[in-house]
């Protein structure tokens, strides 16, 4: 029997989740041009702010547990370590659900939302229930059922969506007649986004019953010790990259003047920062599969070098995003309300940030591989650190540029801590010289477009069109012809 290329394998994987992932986020980011033309940027930064928060506090009550999963899935009775995986999220949510309760008006006071604490209810429910559902998930893609895990998803997104339509755009009057009676004047149709979203992860619960009827209600000491000691070094690393990729869209508003009108600049970064959709999207599909898959080779005599070639791969698919990303902003301007269209430049700088980071995350199979989750961790602190003390050092000075600035400040250092801790521990034979080619020659062809700064848009079009297939010819022509 023909042995399986290893790199199409995890190709086609990343394909197959692409369609469990990028087609519902990019459905979902169709809320993103709704929203721009909608509400106005300082009602948009609200939903940038706020949808940090949540994903703050998701990785804090799934507890890389996630992660943990995979690892002892690997060696262990897969529906024991699901079940005491989710009983320990569900008590843990359950607290956490309880404490909101209580809270949520000084909580809303304290981050200036007295008006509408309801939006804090609402959000402590969004994560609850994404947060119960994250190991549900995360055995689906255990069990390789793409195809449920697409379906469960796309509904997910497609019922938001629906819902926002019909409560925003379509009966609006009535929205903010309905929410007047239930929550004050002084809300306002923003609740109906959390509504929606709150509405729709209470769907994907319901259609992942046929994984979470094996559920077992289990806490053995046997069994969750081990995995919480491995998970909690990936909490840190989970909580520091929150820092590192939220804290600017909570920060932004109280360290801009209040005469520069800092929520509407945070709409501005927020719907700009949106337009790094392609890179985000690409590196999700690619975490959904490479994780599974870094775990099953790596027991194989010769996973260095095929990890190696993976990371080759991943660097001219994510520089093919930048170059489209950039070289075609002309187009991809117009996913935004035109009101917003002053932040454009941010946007090259967010996607070779982000690549940075898909960078890391490929490197990052050292510390997950080896047990050392800790040292991940002191990386991933001393980059959420370096972003904090940058945030409150240059978003006063240039405002969201430097938000976006420090991301790709943060995220070069760690890609690189990373590869150089990581070459000392687990040595994997990566081909720097390429990689440095590749990136000069992506980073040249975009400097040159923007040199050039051609006003027909139709001849602007047609020279990158030809600088992109040139670099997508060379890259992946001069990686067909080796010889691994």
């Amino acid at each position: 029997m023909k042995e399986i290329n290893p790199i199409k394998s995890l190709a086609g994987q990343t394909v197959v989740y692409g369609m469990g992932t990028i087609l519902p986020r990019l459905l979902n980011y169709l809320l993103v041009p709704f929203y721009t033309r909608i509400f106005e940027k300082e009602v948009y930064g609200q939903i940038t702010e706020l949808y940090a928060y949540i994903a703050f506090f998701l990785v804090f009550l799934t507890f890389g547990m996630e992660t943990a999963f995979f690892r002892f899935a690997q060696k262990g009775d897969p529906k024991r370590i699901f079940s005491n995986a989710l009983s320990s999220i569900i008590i843990t949510t359950f607290g956490f659900l309880l404490a909101m309760f209580f809270l949520y008006e000084p909580i809303a006071q304290a981050i200036h939302y007295a008006g509408n604490p309801e939006f804090i209810v609402f959000i402590a429910i969004i994560v609850s229930l994404d947060a119960i559902t994250a190991i549900p998930f995360a055995m689906l893609r255990k069990q390789n059922k793409a195809r449920l895990f697409a379906i469960i998803k796309l509904v997910n997104v497609s019922f938001n969506i629906g819902l926002n339509i019909l409560f925003i755009l379509v009966f609006p009057r009535f929205s903010k007649d309905l929410a007047d009676v239930f929550f004050g004047r002084d809300t306002n149709l923003v609740v109906w986004v959390f509504i929606s979203n709150l509405l729709a992860s209470f769907v994907s619960m319901l259609m992942l019953w046929p994984v979470l009827k094996s559920f077992r209600w289990e806490i053995s000491r046997e069994i969750l010790k081990p995995m919480l000691n491995y998970a909690l070094p990936v909490l840190v690393v989970g909580l520091a990259g929150m820092v590192i990729e939220m804290s600017d869209k909570i920060l932004l508003k109280y360290l801009i003047p209040e005469a520069q009108n800092p929520m509407a600049q945070l709409g501005i970064y927020g719907a700009n920062y949106k337009l790094g959709i392609l890179m985000t999207l690409f590196i999700q599909m690619f975490r959904y599969a490479a994780e599974p898959f870094f775990f099953a080779e790596a027991e194989k005599k010769k996973s260095p070098e095929l990890f190696a070639k993976v990371m080759n791969y991943f660097v001219i698919a994510g520089l093919l995003i930048f170059l489209m990303g950039t070289l075609y902003i002309d187009i991809f301007k117009y996913f935004i309300g035109e009101n917003y269209h002053e932040g454009l430049g941010i946007v090259p700088v967010v996607l070779m940030a982000n690549l940075f980071y898909g960078i890391y995350f490929n490197l990052s199979i050292w510390y997950k591989l080896t047990d050392r989750t800790g040292d991940g961790a002191k990386i991933s602190v001393a980059g959420a650190i370096l972003t904090i003390v940058l945030n409150l050092a240059l978003i006063p000075v240039i405002g969201y540029h430097g938000a976006a600035w420090v991301h790709f400040i943060c995220y070069f250092f760690m890609m690189i801590a990373s590869y150089i801790w990581g070459q000392k521990v687990y040595p994997i034979p990566y081909q720097l010289k390429p990689i440095f080619l590749y990136t000069a020659i992506a980073v040249l062809f975009f400097g040159i477009s923007s040199y050039l700064d051609i006003e027909s848009l139709t001849l602007k079009l047609t020279v990158n069109t030809i600088l992109f297939l040139s670099f997508a010819s060379f890259s992946l022509g001069r990686e067909y012809k080796k010889k691994y």
